[in-house]
């Protein structure tokens, strides 16, 4: 199938914002064009610094050699003090707090018109000083690296890191896939960086996405308190020593109409967020949704095929969790998320809490993704060198009645590793496990799975066929460039080698694939994304005999949207300028379907050992449906600081049976929206 697809953004519209300095001005800097106050703060200071500078006698007599660092910043005066100089010579470090002490002062940072402290670091290099002397004469203040680590901003211990509070912290970025179009954009670009694990946390892309620019870029001169909550403020903002504090209300308020005989459709979300950090290395987060909706009739169908499927619902709002009834044909559904976060050295960082992660590089992912609600997790991510090692343990929840236990829901575990190594700096490989268990013999995890090293597959075969299921799977990227990237995906959930290799559509072959393309900054043309992706998964996959080992948690998949039994197309637009955003996907897929007292592998809540054949099997098998889903949106951003933007979105949806039925029928949908949000999470409404 050949697809050609012509897509044009037009922004007609722009507005004006104050252009806010972020660096600080330094001496001979003072007519330097915006673009090249960074690099002239660079050279100057460096110049100045290393030609003050007497080397004590003791760095020759030993015949030191390496790289010492000095922390210092800029303070609100715009006078430099030193924090830190990374030497085991004293004498060293007097000579250093004297010159710093002797430069003159500079015009400071300033945030939204007020002057802030902004922190740096610079590598001095022994015994080759001079040499690096000799490298500064003649520079020209138009850029460029000037020793092996430029000057850039730091994190410091007791002190403002970034203008802007969360970006110093351990707090997960928001898991929206807009927002991680923009970070990945420069992130990508760096040398031995992990990007399949998400969500990041802002203290690990700091040091590779000037995230602080990314804000302070759209900030307005504002006097009134109003006018500066509502453009660039946290709605209540504490800092002391050692310690920060964020309270903010927030909104996602939608007004819409489909084509269907419903009055209207609306989302009514009020979000209260709090956030902070104690110290520089324990952070936490808390986020309450208190929300009531109606959605296009497709959705709410969806909705509402759950209702006798679970006790004490009234429906499923898939992403967000169970939901009681609400006036007509709409649904009350509050949502609860947390999480703390602890960094005790550079090697580790701990998370508790409840929320969401994803495991892959594509919109999709076959491995980890953030479909299903919300659930309770520990994550252990462990970096060092080349390698980051994650450990991801589940508590998942099968809310069907067939497996209640009394009037509570059925608890299951998934305990999860996924080793991630840099081969060098374009590829990157990625290994995956994870082991299914349930709480029908223990009543908690079994010990066997808390261990985070181990290999889970010989763990659950020792216990037993019954014990329950495994998924092993492997992930890779590739960057052909600085703007081009590809990646992929391989999942195994059972198969036989000498039944693929016989091709007779074996039921137990059960696999999944993804490849997939990135492109920033396409065609040359700033801010500009063009992404394709192909998914594809096998009749039966993330099934199981016992159905509680299913891949699946609150009725929906761990993995991907669409269960099993499917192939689809992806493709996906994003074009940003200034405050202005306009995104566009298209999903175009072949799925089989279960109808009732059939199972062809598309269910995969269904239970394996009630298969329609052995043999014979393959993607599109049972009843047979194409699937488009577009939806295409424009957004102005308000606040920067919170993300609160406003919008306006249309939606095109074709369910197309191969043959037509009462219970499967054709249906075309066109849903317009508009209104004011918040992204903090991605609602997968494109089944």
């Amino acid at each position: 199938m050949k697809y050609c697809l012509l897509l044009w953004f037009v922004l007609l519209a722009s507005t004006s914002f104050a252009q806010i300095q972020k660096f600080p001005v330094y001496k001979g800097c003072e007519g330097s064009s915006p673009g090249q106050i960074e690099s002239c703060f660079d050279l100057k200071v460096k110049n100045d610094v290393i030609d003050g500078l007497n080397i004590p006698q003791k760095l020759s007599v030993d015949n030191f050699e390496g790289t010492v660092n000095i922390i210092f910043f800029v303070t609100k005066s715009g006078g430099f003090e030193v924090v830190e100089v990374n030497s085991p010579y004293p004498e060293l470090e007097d000579e250093v707090i004297r010159v710093f002490g002797e430069l003159e002062n500079a015009k400071p940072a300033q945030y939204n018109g007020n002057a802030v402290e902004m922190s740096f670091s610079m590598p001095l290099h022994f015994p080759n000083l001079k040499q690096d002397r000799e490298k500064l004469k003649g520079k020209k203040t138009s850029g460029g690296q000037l020793f092996s680590k430029p000057l850039q901003p730091v994190s410091l211990s007791g002190a403002r890191k970034t203008v802007v509070l969360e970006h110093q912290s351990n707090l997960n970025i928001p898991l929206n896939y807009s927002r991680y179009i923009g970070i990945e954009r420069d992130y990508m670009q760096a040398d031995n960086v992990h990007t399949s694990v998400k969500p990041y946390t802002f203290s690990k892309v700091q040091p590779y996405v000037d995230l602080d620019s990314e804000k302070l870029q759209f900030l307005k001169k504002e006097t009134t308190w109003f006018g500066r909550k509502l453009w660039n403020e946290h709605l209540v903002q504490l800092e002391g020593k050692n310690y920060w504090f964020t309270a903010d209300l927030l909104v996602d308020l939608q007004l819409g109409k489909d084509n269907s005989d419903l009055n209207y459709t609306f989302l009514n979300s009020r979000i209260l967020q709090v956030q902070g950090e104690l110290g520089s290395k324990f952070s936490f987060s808390a986020t309450i949704y208190e929300t009531q909706g109606r959605f296009a009739e497709y959705v709410n169908e969806a909705f509402n095929e759950w209702e006798r499927k679970t006790f004490a619902s009234e429906g499923l709002v898939f992403g967000r969790g169970k939901a009681k009834g609400f006036k007509e044909n709409a649904y009350d559904f509050p949502v609860s998320e947390g999480y703390i976060a602890y960094q005790p050295n550079e090697f580790f960082v701990f998370q508790f809490g409840q929320g969401k992660n994803f495991i892959g590089d594509g919109y999709r992912s076959l491995m980890v993704s953030d479909v299903s609600s919300p659930y309770p997790y520990l994550k252990v991510q462990t970096s060092f060198w080349k390698i980051q090692y994650t450990n991801l343990w589940m508590w998942m929840t099968d809310i069907r009645n067939e497996v209640r236990i009394g009037d509570a829901h059925a608890r299951k575990y998934v305990s999860s590793h996924h080793l991630s190594v840099n081969i060098n700096k374009r590829l990157n490989i990625g290994l995956f496990e994870a082991a299914i268990t349930d709480n029908t013999r223990v009543g908690a995890t079994e010990v066997e799975f808390l261990n985070p090293i181990i290999f889970y597959k010989s763990l659950e075969y020792n216990r037993g066929e019954d014990a329950g299921s495994s998924v092993v799977g492997v992930n890779a990227l590739y960057k052909f460039s600085s703007h081009f990237s590809m990646y992929s995906q391989l999942v195994l959930d059972e198969f036989t080698l000498e039944e693929i290799k016989a091709q007779e559509g074996y039921w137990a072959n059960k696999y999944g694939l993804q490849v997939g393309a990135k492109y920033f900054d396409a065609f040359n043309v700033d801010r500009l994304y063009l992404q394709l992706e192909y998914n594809l998964l096998r009749p039966y996959t993330f099934s199981h005999g016992t159905q509680i080992y299913n891949y699946g948690h609150f009725g929906e998949e761990i993995a991907h949207a669409w269960g099993a039994n499917f192939r689809e197309i992806i493709l996906i637009s994003k074009y940003s300028k200034e405050r202005w955003a306009a995104n566009f996907k298209l999903v175009y897929g072949l799925k089989g379907f279960d109808l009732q007292g059939t199972n062809f592998g598309g269910d995969i809540y269904k239970s394996y050992d009630d298969r329609e054949q052995d043999y014979g099997n393959k993607i599109g098998q049972g009843e047979k449906a194409f699937i488009l889903n577009t939806d295409f949106q424009v957004s102005y951003l308000v606040n920067p600081i919170t993300d609160l933007k406003i919008f306006a979105g249309v939606v095109y949806r074709s369910f197309s049976p191969e043959s037509v039925s009462s219970e499967f029928q054709k249906t075309q949908t066109t849903w317009f929206t508009f209104g004011v949000k918040v992204d903090l999470f991605n609602w997968y409404l494109d089944f």
